[in-house]
């Protein structure tokens, strides 16, 4: 008996999603049991909505909103909404480019959930979101500069807090180190400093009982 091929259901839906969105999705995907969408930065309310509305998606759930950081490319960031669909028990993942500069749309006057997930893609990322209610920072403290990961990022950051027993509030300072990086020679960081004896120590072995 002839066996009949069937298509991946993921492959079906990104086919469907990207005939009934035209130009706005730019590649469809479909990677160890998920389907990714790229679209267009300007096309992501058009895409949400539908991914949300249509039928045979139902995707009525917005998991996370989330940023990548991609130095090497012009458009170096990576916006990436994650949906599910409970109708259907299946997910898609969107995403597009953008800049530091250049906005894109807030998605939370569909899914409510966008709020706080597009203010901790600002915060962390830098990603800045036309027509959200409330845009700022969510985790890092008011007044810090900068975003803590985008790759160029110094690891000490900028500034740092501390409470200042002298105005007896919580004050603001640039970072300071308080000794250059010293680097050890050790064979292997499990095993410690094995052959390196420190003052005082060599009267360990010469003790009497």
């Amino acid at each position: 008996m002839e066996e009949i091929e069937t298509q991946d259901p993921l492959a079906t839906l990104g086919q469907h999603i990207a005939k009934a969105l035209g130009g706005d999705v730019l590649a469809t995907v479909v990677a160890l049991g998920e389907l990714t969408l790229t679209v267009k930065r300007e096309a992501i309310l058009r895409v949400l909505t539908f991914l949300r509305d249509d039928a045979g998606c139902r995707f009525t759930q917005l998991v996370d909103v989330c940023g990548t950081d991609y130095p090497e490319r012009p458009l170096r960031l990576e916006v990436v909404y994650h949906l599910l669909s409970m109708t259907a028990n299946r997910r898609v993942r969107v995403k597009l480019s953008t800049d530091e500069m250049t906005p894109i749309d807030s998605v939370a006057t569909l899914f409510p959930t966008a709020n706080w997930f597009e203010r901790e893609a600002y915060d962390m990322i830098g990603v800045m979101f036309d027509n959200h209610p409330d845009l700022r920072r969510i985790l890092t403290d008011y007044g810090f500069e900068g975003h803590p990961l985008l790759k160029d990022f110094p690891l000490t950051g900028f500034v740092e807090l501390r409470y200042d027993e002298v105005e007896k509030r919580v004050v603001q300072e640039p970072v300071k180190l308080a000794q250059e990086f010293r680097r050890f020679d050790f064979l292997s960081p499990w095993e410690g400093a094995v052959e390196h004896i420190l003052p005082g120590d060599e009267k360990a072995g010469t003790a009497k009982n």
